[in-house]
Order: structure tokens, then sequence, then C-alpha cells
């Protein structure tokens, strides 16, 4: 698996979210709604969810093993610290 393209979009409001992401696998495959969020501990990234009927969340799209997950989230957050310093994708609307 190669993450081919990765698109930024900063949140502009106060909170702990600080980007949405979007990846592409492959040139063929593409995941969007990857949050990253700012923890106690530093940044992490959150896979996309939904609400179930019993009010707690659960990933609709997620690596299946710690490693993927490891290298994903370093890929992601890397080209977060890069985003910081060189600008963004167009920012979200809030």
């Amino acid at each position: 698996m190669n993450i081919t393209d990765v698109r930024m979009r900063k949140i502009n409001k106060e909170g702990r979210m600080k980007a949405v992401v979007s990846i592409t696998i492959d040139d063929e495959f593409v995941v969007h709604d990857i949050k990253v969020i700012e923890g106690d501990d530093g940044c992490f990234i959150a896979m996309p969810s939904r609400k179930s009927m019993d009010g707690e969340y659960r990933d609709i799209a997620h690596p299946i093993n710690t490693a993927t997950r490891e290298r994903l989230q370093k890929l992601i957050l890397e080209k977060y610290e890069d985003a910081l310093v060189n600008g963004f994708d167009e920012p979200l609307k809030s």
C-alpha cells in the first residue's frame, strides 16, 4: 500500500481538532475525514467515524494492524508539521 496523495485542510476555529485530511492509496482509493487532533501528549490522527445507535463512535475505515496505523499517522503528522510552516490546502469554512 502506497499513500500517493495527502490533502490537508486546516480547521479555523478553537478546539482540539486542528486539520482534516484526505489520503489517496495507490492512486485508486480515497479515504476522507481523517482528523488531526491535538492531545495532551502531542498530535494524533482519528480515523473517519460515525455515531452508532448506542451513542458510541465507530471507525468507518481504519488500518487493521498497528504497523500500518503508525506508518499512516507518521506520514500525516509529518505533512501537518510541513503545512504549519509552508501553508495548508484551502482551509475549511467554519
